[in-house]
């Protein structure tokens, strides 16, 4: 008798943990990671004034239930965060993943060829950790000739075409010829800017988010990350 009784008090102990455990797993955001450069990192700017914390903001006001995570590194280029993603995704497991990756490829003279093959590296190996991608694209000075910047612009496109992928065609698309919206280098936004492109890139967000959207009421709220 009395060893039925611990073998119930067990199984019953071991049902709650496993009710805690599920639930706590269920509580958890899906995550939004932005694998980008410096001008996701934030680069010259004020602490929180990014376009990335922009959107934690907006995320958060309209009780959408992501945690966002940015994994941006100033000089980041595609071979980076093609090495880098493995790790991020086991730490993170995201739904939706934002790639700001190229520029610095383009601005190092990179083989349009190599920036290519990351490109679709990196959105492959995201994809078949089932999470969802959007690809956002740059272009760059004239300066590097006509058939390099073509073909760079134009590789964004291609990629996201090949994988099925989100595309914004060009991140800077709403300000680039409005000098005083850059930073002394004349390549990182200000802080006036940082709005105008979240509003070029939320709109090719959001349908990625609608799909990837937790449907109980239990996320509304979401610490910032």
């Amino acid at each position: 008798m009395k060893l039925s009784l611990l073998l119930l008090r067990t199984l019953l102990t071991l049902t709650i943990a496993g009710t805690i455990a599920f639930n706590a797993a269920a509580q958890t955001p899906p995550v939004v990671l932005v694998l980008g450069d410096s001008l996701s990192a934030g680069y010259g700017l004020p602490q929180g004034k990014g376009w990335v914390d922009l959107l934690r903001g907006k995320i958060e006001a309209e009780r959408y239930g992501f945690k966002v995570v940015n994994a941006s590194v100033s000089g980041e280029t595609t071979l980076g965060g093609r090495n880098r993603l493995p790790g991020l995704l086991k730490t993170h497991k995201p739904a939706v993943i934002v790639v700001e990756l190229g520029a610095n490829d383009a601005l190092r003279g990179t083989d349009l060829a190599t920036t290519r093959a990351n490109l679709k590296t990196i959105v492959a190996t995201a994809q078949a950790a089932k999470a969802s991608v959007l690809i956002v694209g740059m272009r760059i000075p004239p300066n590097y000739g006509p058939d390099y910047t073509t073909r760079f612009h134009a590789l964004f496109d291609e990629v996201a075409r090949e994988t099925r992928s989100a595309l914004v065609p060009f991140m800077l698309e709403a300000f680039a010829e409005r000098r005083e919206l850059f930073q002394e280098d004349g390549l990182h936004p200000v802080v006036a800017a940082q709005p105008l492109i979240l509003d070029t890139l939320f709109p090719k967000l959001k349908p990625l988010l609608d799909r990837a959207r937790p449907r109980t009421g239990s996320l509304s709220a979401v610490p910032a990350a």
